[in-house]
């Protein structure tokens, strides 16, 4: 790992974590390691870090070496944490944070078929396993990949896209990132904002492939599961889909879930709440790290601490 990328909200993370010495702390998307680095650096402690991404790890290796005794990488889903730590030998844990989403490296790397920025095939699997985008697009019927892309990627035209794939998936495969791209494009008007029109359904295609919003949700249970009483729980999303479900949870573990209607009574949890949040609308980047960092620019940061009230029963986790 020669160099190691500076993490959206460094600093904001640092300060949610409350960083102490001799505490324990996981890192559950390691990605380029920028996180794990930036809490290393800063107070003498131990990190767990996991990543389902075999590349990960290995990118890893040099930064175990460079912490010797400090650091242990382990692969695997942030979802499966509570089971491989564990495996490990690790109960409870003084803090949890959580980036969530596709990671700098396998966006960079055009033959991981995340981007539309260069060409590549349309893979999108951070595991290397299971059906790709490629499969999806070729065996979705048009009903099911509109509704794939307006529910996941939040696309307006996506009647219009799903369309266009199926008319051109009859005309030749569809396995190259620059492929689907400009079938969407030609698709989707250009909106003024100038985001490519593409992102919607490439964000779409990757949260299906990789069950995002299924992995997040099994993953905040899991911390729920491992965080000591004091303990901390930092999330930063990227897109309103994420964030949802992060603020919902929380909520409700802080017992401040909103009622159905305004009609209807109030009706009290009788669980006692297993977090108290920190910031109930959630921190954004600043001016000037967006400015440096335009992917920093959808970034919304959430985080609570752990009371001593017993853990909810996993099966509550949606």
């Amino acid at each position: 790992m020669s160099t190691v990328h500076t993490p959206v909200m460094r600093a904001e993370i640092l300060e949610a974590l409350e960083l102490r010495a001799g505490e324990v702390y996981l890192d559950g998307t390691f990605g380029a390691g920028g996180y794990t680095k930036a809490i290393l650096d800063s107070v003498d402690c131990t990190i767990w870090a996991l990543d389902c991404d075999p590349d990960a790890i290995a990118r890893g290796r040099r930064l175990v070496e460079e912490f010797a005794g400090r650091l242990t990488l382990l692969l695997g889903r942030f979802s499966a944490m509570f089971e491989l730590l564990q495996g490990s030998g690790v109960d409870r844990l003084d803090g949890v944070v959580l980036d969530l989403g596709v990671s700098s490296p396998q966006l960079d790397e055009a033959a991981r078929g995340f981007s539309f920025r260069g060409d590549g095939p349309l893979d999108m699997r951070m595991t290397r396993e299971g059906p790709t985008a490629a499969d999806i697009v070729a065996t979705s019927d048009e009903k099911t990949l509109a509704h794939l892309i307006r529910s996941l990627g939040e696309e307006r035209y996506a009647r219009r896209v799903a369309r266009a794939i199926v008319a051109a998936r009859k005309i030749a495969p569809i396995d190259r990132t620059l492929q689907l791209a400009q079938i969407v494009r030609d698709a989707v008007p250009q909106s003024k904002d100038g985001i490519d029109p593409a992102t919607r359904t490439f964000m779409a295609l990757r949260i299906h492939v990789n069950d995002e919003l299924g992995e997040l949700e099994r993953g905040l249970a899991a911390a729920e599961q491992l965080l000591r009483p004091g303990g901390r729980l930092v999330v930063v999303s990227f897109h309103s889909l994420e964030d949802r479900r992060v603020k919902n949870f929380l909520r409700a573990r802080g017992g401040q879930a909103p009622r159905a209607s305004r009609h209807m009574p109030v009706v009290h949890d009788e669980r006692a709440p297993t977090f108290e949040l920190l910031n109930r609308r959630g921190v954004t980047p600043t001016s000037e790290e967006v400015i440096a960092n335009p992917r920093a620019r959808s970034a919304r940061l959430r985080s609570a601490i752990r009371t001593d009230a017993p853990a909810w029963p996993l099966e509550d986790a949606a």
